[in-house]
This record gives C-alpha cells, sequence and structure tokens, in this order.
C-alpha cells in the first residue's frame, strides 16, 4: 500500500498555476535587470526547459507586458508595462500632492482625514491623516470599505454611468445600519445627487455614530479618480458644523484636483448652499 497522502484532484492544478504566475513575474524581473533576454538564457535562469519559458514569454507578449526585439530576437520589457506602471505612479501622485492639504484640513477640522480610490467593487483608502479630536482613530489605511454605504464610496460611484454603478457594487447590498441604502435604484438617486451637489454626506450609513463627508478629486481629464474625506462622531456633527464641513472638504478637494491639473471649475465646486 502507498504511503503517499491522498490529495484532492485540483491541488496539483493549484500547484501548477501558481508555478506559472511565479515564473512569469521572475521572467520580468529577469527583464528588468538585464534589459533584453533570449528565451535560451530565460529558461536557464528559471531552470525550466525552452518550451516552457516560451510558452510564458508568449503570455506576457499578448499581455503587451513583454515584447521582442525584431532585429536581436531577444525579449525586452513591454508597454503595457507602462500601463501598469502609470496606474500606481497616478496614484501616488493623488497622495503625494494631497496630504499638505489633508493634513491642513485635519488641522482644521480637527477630525480624521481620508484619501480614497475605487479599487475591486469597494473604496480602498490610500492616506489618513488624523485630527486633534480623534482618539486613537481606526487605521483604514489599506483596507476597502462598501461603496454603497460610504461618503467615499458615493463620491467614487459619482464618476460611473448606471450600469458600471450596478456592476461595481454588485447585488444585495448589504444593510450595515438601518439608514443604510439597500436598492440599486435608491443607490443611483444618491450618486445622482452628489454628482449634481459635488460631495456626499453619509450619516450613520456604515456605523452608528459615524458621520462622513466627502468630494472628489479630479484628474486633468475631469475624471474623478480619488475621494477626500472628513469623517467623526455624528454627535460634532450638527446642521451649522456640517455645513462648514462641507465648505472646507470640497474646497480642498478642489484645491488638490487643481495641483493633478484639473482646471474644469465645476465638479469640484463649492456649493453656494453649503
Amino acid at each position: 500500500m502507498s504511503n503517499e497522502v491522498a490529495r484532492p484532484e485540483g491541488t496539483k492544478a493549484v500547484t501548477s498555476a501558481v508555478q506559472s504566475v511565479d515564473r512569469a513575474l521572475s521572467i520580468l524581473e529577469i527583464l528588468a535587470q538585464d534589459g533584453e533576454s533570449g528565451v535560451t538564457e530565460i529558461a536557464a535562469q528559471l531552470d525550466v526547459h525552452k518550451s516552457t519559458a516560451f510558452r510564458l514569454i508568449a503570455t506576457l507578449e499578448r499581455r503587451g507586458l513583454v515584447e521582442q526585439n525584431a532585429d536581436r530576437g531577444k525579449y525586452r520589457l513591454g508597454v503595457g508595462i507602462l500601463r501598469l506602471a502609470g496606474a500606481t505612479t497616478a496614484r501616488l501622485d493623488v497622495v503625494q500632492e494631497a496630504r499638505p492639504l489633508a493634513r491642513a484640513l485635519a488641522a482644521s477640522t480637527r477630525e480624521t482625514v481620508n484619501i480614497a480610490v475605487l479599487s475591486e467593487g469597494a473604496a480602498l483608502y490610500l492616506d489618513q491623516i488624523a485630527g486633534s479630536s480623534s482618539l486613537q482613530p481606526h487605521n483604514w489605511v489599506g483596507q476597502r470599505i462598501p461603496l454603497h454605504a460610504t461618503a467615499n464610496g458615493k463620491v467614487l460611484l459619482s464618476g460611473l454611468d448606471p450600469a458600471e454603478i450596478t456592476a461595481a457594487v454588485g447585488t444585495p447590498l448589504r444593510p450595515y445600519t438601518p439608514t443604510t441604502v439597500t436598492t440599486i435604484k435608491a443607490l443611483l438617486v444618491d450618486v445622482d445627487a452628489v454628482r449634481r451637489a459635488g460631495h456626499a454626506v453619509a450619516v450613520d450609513e456604515l456605523e452608528h455614530g459615524l458621520t462622513a463627508v466627502a468630494a472628489p478629486l479630479h484628474n486633468a481629464h475631469g475624471d474623478v479618480i480619488a475621494s477626500l474625506s472628513v469623517s467623526g462622531p455624528t454627535f460634532r456633527f450638527d446642521e451649522e458644523r456640517l455645513a462648514d464641513v462641507v465648505r472646507s472638504v470640497v474646497g480642498t478637494a478642489q484645491e488638490v484636483s487643481e495641483r493633478l491639473g484639473w482646471r474644469d471649475g465645476h465638479g469640484g465646486r463649492v456649493p453656494e448652499n453649503a
């Protein structure tokens, strides 16, 4: 009788797939270091057969991540790498340009300031600055929160059309509190209001006792690329203070957007009745 432990049938396939991903990433690292390399050299560094290396390279080439030098027959990184790097650079640019103004906003409001972007059907927090009134605030950086139940989420959705919004949030919409929006129809109404007002306010929607105000950050083309928010305990946001915070958030978001090249003057305007 064999002493080998029986494995689920899919285990070998999963292991093989993970190994292929690891090897593909290794190829990108090799090309990043060497500039150009042939199939034989790549196969030797990976310690695999040439046919295996060629299949991996061909897959990367189809995605634009690798390209072949027609004259030399060797491979190098493709322009698809620039697309991926550009997405990361854009996010870093947002944080870099926003941080000084976000610090000033946190100081003036004394509340927590967050910067979030749309990521895999959620709002991903890139940066957080605690105000003086925030006692050991929860660190949201690197975490994803729902789009339909947050001010940041609704601002990020305001850059999408109805079909894209529906696809982004999925269904059903989870009710985090009694005031959470739980239907696509109601969410679309909310997002349209956010789009027209230039900001979003969420009171007790994600968590009871938590209020947040958010406004969009635009790039040079006017696209909504991120959201800037101020959040704190609901009891500190009476009607008068809420209006003040809305003005501060929208004004700061507009300044950040201008630093990012936005000159439209509409999507981030300070509402007259705020």
